[in-house]
């Protein structure tokens, strides 16, 4: 009598992983509670597309670094200098692209737009959807009134069918939406698993440094705002951009996380509008246009995301605590910074705050977590606790350290002269900071060496 042989199952965590040989309530590796998944151990054998099994019998010899020949990569321009500031200049051939986002903050809408940009000027671009049907998409890409005329669609998720369509259409873009909905038919797992992502993105990687097509996957986002799936993911890739912002705001901001071939951190604003993402070219405008005037708690800092100078309103509002512990939150800066800076200002400046409630905001949504903006921090908080507003017209920019020191910056010319160029007629920098460059006409630039200094010169007593 034949015996069924044995299924072998093992548990593997759908957020980070790890694998286990029995069920557990709360993952050893990440910590997360109830993502420990049952899936089918496969046998040892080569799989189509895998990246960890080797067939070739070429013989392989390594090479010196100086004898290899460095070139600039070649880029394709999108048509959105916005999209092509985050990417670094334009999207590299052969290169693979992670974007990932919040559900509906337009990471279709954008790499559709890219598609029919690049179809419209010849380039033969294959959009694959595995989550919208072939007539979906079309109708997506009618209201946001894009040409579609040499754009290729398909609606499909086994990446076996996928291959074979890339080999005969041969593009040179490709996009997939998303790498959670792909999935090799070989493996047991479901689609969106550990697994099947590692193994997918592992065969687009394949296929795209091989055949030198340029590809862009879409990732969805866990609750904690991290791509779904493996790390695995994020480090297989070229570039991972992140889009931020609220739905039920107009403004997204795309920024680049990890960029292999220009800056990371770079960001790119867009305004989502009825006819899709279009791009804004002076965000620093955009960030200040509702400030209040007369108002305490409120200062600019010129703060740097990658390449580019940004101007941003700091809001803080310091009111007495009802509680024995006072409350300290912050959105779109760091909470732990505003607690030390705090401290500092308490020690170093005399100001009584541990009896004070304290909320700080970054307007407009955007997120910054450079030193440069600690001594705007401690002017805001101030402004706030004493009641007397700053300057209108004033750009405050420094480190600050745990004496109450203010330090250097780097790219201190850079912000300086974006903040003459929006009107600002004074800026407050540390004093090392002076001297060895040229000053913009038009704007007062103050050195200061501490915090106490800074707050003499933007706070009137």
């Amino acid at each position: 009598m034949n015996r069924l042989a044995k299924i072998k199952t093992k548990f593997v965590c759908q957020s980070c992983g790890t694998e286990s040989p029995k069920w557990m309530g709360r993952c050893s590796g990440c910590g997360e509670w109830n993502t420990m998944v049952e899936e089918v151990v496969e046998e040892k054998k080569a799989r189509r597309g895998s990246a960890f099994v080797h067939t070739t019998t070429k013989q392989l010899k390594p090479e010196r670094l100086s004898n290899i020949l460095s070139q600039e990569e070649s880029r394709v321009f999108t048509g959105s200098g916005e999209f092509d500031r985050v990417l670094g200049g334009g999207i590299v051939p052969g290169s693979m692209v992670l974007v990932g986002g919040d559900p509906g903050i337009g990471k279709s809408t954008i790499l559709l737009q890219t598609s029919a940009r690049l179809a419209a000027r010849g380039e033969k671009v294959l959009y694959i959807s595995g989550e919208e049907s072939l007539k979906q998409t079309k109708l997506r890409a009618e209201r946001l009134g894009l040409p579609t005329q040499d754009l290729f669609v398909l609606s499909e998720t086994d990446m076996n069918m996928i291959e074979r369509v890339v080999d005969e259409e041969n593009p040179a873009f490709l996009i997939i939406d998303s790498i959670q909905t792909v999935y090799i038919d070989e493996i047991q797992s479901a689609p969106g698993s550990v697994t099947q992502v590692r193994e997918c993105t592992a065969m687009l990687m394949k296929i795209a440094k091989s055949r030198g097509i340029a590809i862009f996957i879409v990732g969805h986002v866990t609750k904690q705002g991290s791509i779904a799936g493996p790390r695995l993911l994020e480090h297989m890739v070229d570039a991972v951009l992140y889009f931020e912002g609220e739905r039920h705001h107009t403004f997204r901001i795309l920024r680049a996380v990890k960029n292999r071939f220009g800056s990371t951190n770079e960001i790119g604003i867009f305004e989502m509008r009825e006819s899709g993402l279009e791009e804004v070219l002076n965000p620093s405008e955009i960030f200040l246009e509702e400030r209040t005037s007369g108002v305490s708690g409120s200062t600019i800092v010129a703060s740097m995301e990658g390449t580019r100078t940004v101007l941003v309103e700091l809001q803080a509002l310091i009111s007495p605590t009802s509680f024995g512990n006072p409350r300290r939150m912050a959105t779109g800066i760091d909470q732990n910074k505003v607690a030390l800076l705090m401290a500092v200002l308490e020690k170093r400046s005399g100001l009584l705050l541990q009896t004070q409630d304290a909320y700080l905001k970054a307007a407009g949504g955007v997120k910054l977590d450079e030193p440069a903006i600690d001594l705007a921090i401690c002017v805001a908080v101030a402004s706030s606790f004493r009641d007397k507003p700053t300057r209108p017209t004033d750009v405050v920019i420094g480190e600050v350290g745990l004496t109450g020191e203010v330090r250097r910056v780097s790219r201190i010319e850079q912000r300086v002269a974006e903040a003459a160029k929006l009107g600002f007629t004074r800026a407050i920098i540390p004093k090392n900071n002076l001297g060895g460059w040229t000053y913009p006409p038009g704007i007062t630039v103050i050195g200061v060496e501490s915090v106490d200094e800074a707050l003499r010169e933007t706070i009137p007593f």
